[in-house]
């Protein structure tokens, strides 16, 4: 059984009603009692949930908890980042996740920041080493890269721009994490490379997710969820397991901890955490 010294952290999306904001609070309480290293709070394309994203971060931190802002470049210009950074630093923020992001639909122009690395320069000129920066790694590959090589040296150069850790995309193979964490290794990067996990909740929602972002979902998985059809509650106890077993897997392993993708939910998350011992 996987030993529970190691770090958790959770992500969230900025709540869009009263409603949400209400939830996401009973959660953060919730999953709080796990004592994670941080919660992360996503940032909308071109800064569209930029106020969500401040707002909500400093909710969680009024309740006691580290929280660290996403922040996307692409499609930004630079006195806009220039801002946010002097923002979170004026809250008081010392953690960022730092992102190339995805280009907002119907704008042309990724504008004057082109790549997460870029980003991660720009802060570490503007501020030194003020913030700790997490980025993005990709253990099946980035959806966009023309070649395995050439995402490897795009993370690499996240690194050399000053990044302190990464958090992957989800997957739900170890063997793809731990080829890449060799082959960064190999390249001559140190940094903490935390496996993203998301939870299986919904077999569509999964697929869907899955099918924009590039992250495979296993056919045995697949087809074992698409048996299931309608029948929600098997779908949830076979992720379960699933997903169980593969944080042993990883954390077994050598992974340094776990970030897991909550969707603004604590059960799956809370269930899998207690089944690994956390």
């Amino acid at each position: 059984m996987a030993q529970p010294a190691r770090n958790i952290s959770f992500e969230f999306f900025p709540p869009k009603t009263p409603e949400g904001a209400a939830k996401l609070r009973d959660t953060v309480a919730q999953l709080g009692q796990l004592k994670p290293a941080f919660f992360s709070v996503t940032f909308g394309a071109g800064g569209s949930t930029q106020d969500g994203t401040l707002n909500t971060v400093n909710q969680i931190r009024e309740m006691g908890f580290n929280a660290a802002p996403h922040l996307s470049c692409i499609g930004s210009t630079v006195e806009s980042i220039r801002g946010i950074l002097q923002q979170y630093r004026d809250a008081g923020i010392r953690h960022i996740v730092a992102l190339r992001g995805d280009l907002p639909s119907g704008m042309a122009m990724a504008g004057e920041f082109r790549h997460a690395s870029d980003l991660v320069a720009f802060i570490r000129a503007q501020h030194g080493d003020h913030f700790h920066l997490e980025v993005a790694a990709y253990p099946e590959y980035h959806p966009q890269a023309r070649s395995a090589q050439e995402d490897l040296q795009n993370f690499k150069r996240k690194v050399e721009a000053g990044a302190n850790s990464a958090i992957t995309q989800y997957f739900y193979n170890a063997d793809a994490y731990f080829h890449f964490v060799e082959q960064v290794r190999a390249l001559g990067v140190t940094i903490p490379i935390v496996p993203g996990i998301m939870p299986i909740g919904s077999f569509s929602q999964l697929a869907r997710f899955s099918d924009a972002c590039g992250a495979e979902i296993p056919r045995w998985v697949r087809r074992k969820m698409e048996g299931f059809g309608d029948d929600s509650a098997s779908i949830k106890a076979f992720g379960l397991d699933v997903v169980t077993h593969l944080c042993e897997e990883l954390l077994d392993g050598g992974a340094p901890g776990i970030h897991f993708y909550t969707m603004n939910g604590a059960g799956l998350t809370s269930t899998i955490c207690h089944r690994l011992g956390m």
